[in-house]
């Protein structure tokens, strides 16, 4: 299934006009468009991954206290006190959001942002028709031990600095002034910059960034495991695991940190194939010669056996054909069939009447005696 990575404007922008998205080929290494377009004219019938814009999201690290995370609205109730004096806005006009692999205990990064724009962005998209299966933050907090990551995005008028490491996300607008930490990070960490902003990064900066399209910093974001559809925007349990599931396959499908292992896995897959087949051939083979096998024995034995299309049973037959014509009792006899009937008989059941034809038909009918 192909990707389609929608961005909204911010919640600044008056209403959801328009989005801007990427549409990618299913192993994400195709970009197969790109634009700007109103919700009911983006491509495809897919479903979708929308990427909240920096802009939308304030970012908190916090502990959690033991057993906050047994229950969902326990926990959205704890957040809201432990975020009360850190927010400029009241909690419950806030969504929240925690990092994947939160433990209670250890710090966590927390995302928020508005929920009525949240809420009006996913109505826009859900009336078109379109289903969101994932929400994705544009930038995120780095793991411990990760590099800064250094991103300069934007228009030429209003180019933005973001940076990203394990203290947080860092969102300034890029000037003359804050040149100088752009340029002490980016030497620290990875950098890159959008095509409409990489000419204004390298005057500022003072050397040219690698390219980074918005599309692309798009797939690399859905290759992290956030996830901001949680609380209310979370779905019911199976789906959520779901969800879950189908977003890590995507990431092992799509990210170029898993193609050694897909390759292993092809090799594999191939290897398995080829050796079935082979050993499939080889039991071919050792059944045909069994059977050419059988076919001989019974024409070495009885010559007079010209075509033959069940060795067995015609083996069969021409034995008791034998021992018939030399005077030998056969199973298919009368005497032997009677040995065997008065063997099984039940005490004091004794035969009426007996319909015996040539080895082929035996009938019994008894009474109680």
């Amino acid at each position: 299934m192909a990707l389609i990575l929608v961005q909204p404007p911010p919640p600044s922008a008056p209403g959801v006009s328009s989005v801007a998205w990427a549409h990618w080929s299913t192993d994400g290494r195709q970009l197969l468009g790109q634009g700007e377009s109103p919700v009911a004219l983006l491509p495809g019938q897919h479903e979708l991954v929308l990427i909240v814009p920096a802009a939308a999201l304030s970012w908190h690290l916090l502990g959690l206290p033991p057993g906050s995370l047994q229950n969902a609205a326990r926990l959205r109730n704890v957040l809201a006190g432990l975020l009360e004096d850190r927010l400029l806005d009241d909690p419950e006009q806030l969504h929240f959001a925690l990092a994947p692999g939160a433990q209670a205990g250890a710090p966590v990064w927390v995302a928020a942002c508005r929920r009525d724009w949240l809420q009006q962005t996913l109505q826009a998209l859900e009336a078109s028709g379109r289903r969101v299966s994932r929400l994705v933050p544009e930038f995120a907090p780095q793991a411990e031990g990760q590099p800064t990551a250094v991103f300069v995005t934007g228009e030429p008028e209003s180019p933005w600095l973001t940076v990203c490491d394990a203290q947080g996300v860092l969102r300034l607008p890029l000037s003359a002034s804050t040149a100088a930490l752009a340029v002490a990070q980016a030497d620290a960490g990875d950098a890159a910059a959008e095509p409409a902003v990489a000419a204004i990064a390298e005057q500022l900066i003072g050397r040219s960034l690698p390219l980074l399209p918005p599309a692309e910093r798009w797939l690399q974001a859905t290759q992290t495991g956030w996830d901001l559809a949680q609380f209310e925007f979370a779905t019911t349990g199976s789906a959520r695991a779901r969800k879950q599931a189908g977003a890590l396959a995507a990431s092992m499908w799509r990210s170029p940190r898993w193609r050694a292992a897909r390759w292993g896995a092809l090799l594999l897959l191939l290897v398995q194939l080829v050796g079935l087949n082979a050993w499939a051939f080889k039991e071919r083979r050792a059944l045909e010669a069994k059977r050419l096998q059988v076919r001989q024995v019974l024409t070495q034995t009885f010559p007079q056996v010209q075509v033959v299309v069940d060795a067995p049973v015609q083996m069969t037959r021409e034995v008791a054909a034998l021992q018939a014509a030399t005077g030998g009792l056969t199973p298919a006899d009368l005497e032997p069939m009677l040995a065997a009937l008065a063997g099984q008989l039940p005490v004091g059941r004794v035969p009426s009447a007996i319909d015996y034809s040539g080895g082929q038909r035996f009938h019994f009918g008894g009474r109680q005696r």
